[in-house]
């Protein structure tokens, strides 16, 4: 079976889109990981599914996976793709993504920046999720960190305070760690002023990617938590720079970056076991 598929990306952070609103096809997570595969598979950081939306207002379902088949209720780079994509084929600048984490609005501007708004970061324990009761803003793990959740789990380490951590040697670790009952997206911020970080994440599912648009979410939450940062801020990463803002109105944060198709094409899934 040849289905088709469309490659894209956020600042390198790049995904598979296949889209099932038409058509169901058999993708399993064995194979949602078989085609993530760099070296196998058509490779990517995450695979994405869109189909009908079900919910009122929402224009389209989206449903996001990890380069190893799990799945994760929020993706903030592939969240600005999908807008893109649906205004390529013809629908608004203002979409609306329903996904496992809520509704999800987005704006696309003249220039083709697209603007997501990932509503309020869950700060609690049981949201994040946490294993137990402890605060968010300072977690008990040698550099102490903070957690925040923006539809995901995300842990940040803040490198004035433990400089010696590295992204590859000590990711793999402090995803798995047992505080993360679901295991968490690892980011090692450096501030560089009061309007600009750097960060690397180590994604849950996938390694290190070169972005990682809600850990620039979540960074920048736990950054202003703590003082260091203003509630508006450019992100930094491997791939290039986020502007994300958190608003004081309303809590929501908003994530605003380039889109980018790199080509599409057709797959025989037939080819990929399930």
């Amino acid at each position: 079976m040849m289905i088709p598929f469309y490659k894209m990306h956020g600042l390198g952070n790049d995904f598979v889109v296949v889209d099932e609103r038409t058509e169901r096809f058999d993708l399993t997570p064995a194979r949602i990981a078989a085609l993530s595969d760099r070296h196998r598979g058509i490779g990517c950081d995450q695979f994405v599914i869109l189909r009908p939306a079900c919910q009122t207002g929402a224009d389209v379902f989206v449903r996001f996976f990890n380069a190893d088949g799990s799945e994760s209720a929020a993706c903030g780079n592939a969240s600005r793709c999908v807008a893109a994509l649906l205004r390529q084929q013809g629908g608004s600048t203002a979409p609306v993504l329903q996904t496992r984490a809520g509704l999800l609005a987005a704006r696309i501007d003249a220039a083709g920046e697209v603007t997501v708004d990932m509503g309020p970061p869950a700060l609690g324990w049981r949201d994040v999720p946490l294993a137990r009761d402890i605060d968010t803003l300072h977690l008990p793990i040698e550099g102490d960190p903070a957690a925040a959740s923006m539809g995901n789990p995300h842990v940040t380490f803040f490198l004035a305070d433990v400089p010696g951590l590295d992204p590859r040697e000590d990711g793999p670790m402090l995803e798995r760690h047992p505080l993360f009952p679901e295991r968490a997206n690892v980011g090692f911020a450096r501030i560089l002023s009061r309007g600009a970080l750097r960060l690397r994440v180590w994604e849950r599912g996938s390694g290190l990617t070169l972005a990682c648009g809600s850990g620039a979410c979540a960074t920048v939450v736990n950054a202003v938590r703590r003082g260091l940062v203003d509630r508006t801020c450019r992100v930094d990463m491997d791939g290039g720079s986020l502007s994300i803002t958190w608003r004081e109105a309303d809590g929501h944060v908003l994530m605003t970056g380039p889109a980018v198709t790199s080509f599409v094409g057709t797959v025989d899934l037939d080819g990929y076991p399930s």
